[in-house]
């Protein structure tokens, strides 16, 4: 009975070790990012239709250099909204949604629609533009 009760424990507490001693563990093998599966490893594959450097210009078009610091983009230093470095490496995008091509440009599009409770407002940016904006933040790496 004894060694049931301590192989029970073994496999009660096993998931807990592999999460908490894999959570420093970061890869940038793109081999193995672009075959992962889990939502905090970011976008598996980054296909966007948009133009990053058209991408980079509009920020300051619709204002976004006002709350966002931007790396890359002159003037994007407000502290109002995160900072949008590293987005190619987020698993989420303002972390309510995977982070996918098709959910960046939707959230850009319409934040509010997103998640009603962000302070974000929707900008009406159109498709193309969106898209472009996607473009340039899939770049920050």
């Amino acid at each position: 009975m004894r060694r049931i009760t301590h192989a029970c424990i073994l496999l009660a507490l096993t998931p807990v070790v592999a999460v908490t001693t894999g959570c420093d563990k970061v890869t940038t093998d793109p081999k193995l990012l672009a075959t992962a599966a889990h939502p905090n490893d970011g976008p598996s594959v980054v296909e966007t239709t948009g133009n990053a450097e058209r991408g980079r210009t509009l920020f300051a078009v619709y204002g976004c250099t006002s709350c966002h610091r931007i790396p890359g983009v002159e003037g994007a230093d407000g502290v109002v909204g995160p900072p949008l470095e590293r987005m190619a490496l987020r698993g989420y995008v303002a972390g309510v949604m995977t982070n996918t091509p098709a959910n960046l440009v939707r959230w850009i599009q319409d934040p509010p629609g997103v998640d009603p409770m962000t302070a974000m407002p929707k900008l009406n940016v159109p498709p193309q533009d969106a898209h472009d904006m996607a473009a340039y933040l899939y770049t920050l790496k």
